[in-house]
């Protein structure tokens, strides 16, 4: 069996697609491509896919990770190409590498978002996001199924930035622009819980909703404060693998 890991995104209107929404998608994709799935066992067999940490409904993502696998060894620059093909634009499988390690949850420690504040100045955001990085804790409330659920929103926060958009926008109104960086924890703090905290700690309410990006996902290097690539440690042992098998070859030449 051969497991295979992918990249994928939620672009443009896509990013309003639901995660069950996704997973019809890709099935289907994965049909069309006529990919030799594996499948489950019992009475209703589904094709093994796992999933890591999707991002919610309404935001936009570069860094979605799956799992498949596979009973017969494909390519995965190919199996990339055919998937990408059989998907509607906006999710697009950007990266594909054979699994040769363990774990690819659990390195998704943090991700890095981008929060676009249309109606924000500058100034107002700085301030806002200061009082937040200042605070112990910021308690913010989030409605689930089992009712209303109040957690700290700043402890799992590494890096908050507010930058201006305006040397982008050139003759545009204002758009503060938040550049995130959250640890993933129990409870998961989101980028919308963030938005409460400012609106708790500097009474920072955009005029309209932040369009929310995702841009990065995986370990998080404390020493850095910087999120790296989980799919890093594959491609290295797949590197590994290659120069290994070269060796006896370029040796045999030789004799």
């Amino acid at each position: 069996m051969q497991r295979i890991r992918l990249r994928y995104t939620k672009r443009g209107r896509l990013r309003f697609t639901s995660h069950r929404d996704f997973q019809r998608a890709f099935e289907r994709a994965l049909r069309r491509a006529e990919v030799p799935m594996a499948y489950s066992a019992g009475f209703t067999p589904h094709p093994k896919v796992s999933y890591a940490n999707a991002a919610p409904t309404g935001t936009g993502s570069e860094a979605e990770y799956l799992e498949i696998a596979l009973t017969e060894k494909r390519d995965p620059a190919q199996l990339r190409a055919l998937l990408d093909e059989s998907l509607p634009d906006g999710l697009d499988i950007t990266e594909a590498v054979e699994a040769r390690t363990s774990g690819l949850a659990d390195r998704l420690q943090a991700s890095v978002w981008e929060l676009r504040l249309d109606g924000v100045e500058a100034a107002q955001a700085e301030a806002a996001v200061k009082a937040f990085l200042e605070a112990e804790t910021v308690e913010v409330g989030r409605l689930t199924k089992n009712g209303m659920r109040t957690f700290d929103a700043r402890g799992a926060v590494a890096a908050l930035q507010a930058l201006d958009s305006r040397a982008d926008r050139p003759g545009a109104g204002p758009c503060a622009i938040l550049r995130l960086v959250v640890r993933h924890a129990t409870p998961a703090v989101r980028p919308d819980d963030v938005l409460s905290g400012l609106r708790a700690v500097a009474d920072l309410v955009p005029p309209v909703p932040a369009a929310v990006t995702r841009l990065a996902q995986g370990p998080f290097d404390e020493e850095s404060g910087t999120v790296t690539d989980p799919l890093a440690p594959d491609r290295e042992a797949a590197a590994s693998s290659t120069q290994e098998d070269a060796e006896p070859t370029a040796a045999a030449a030789q004799s």
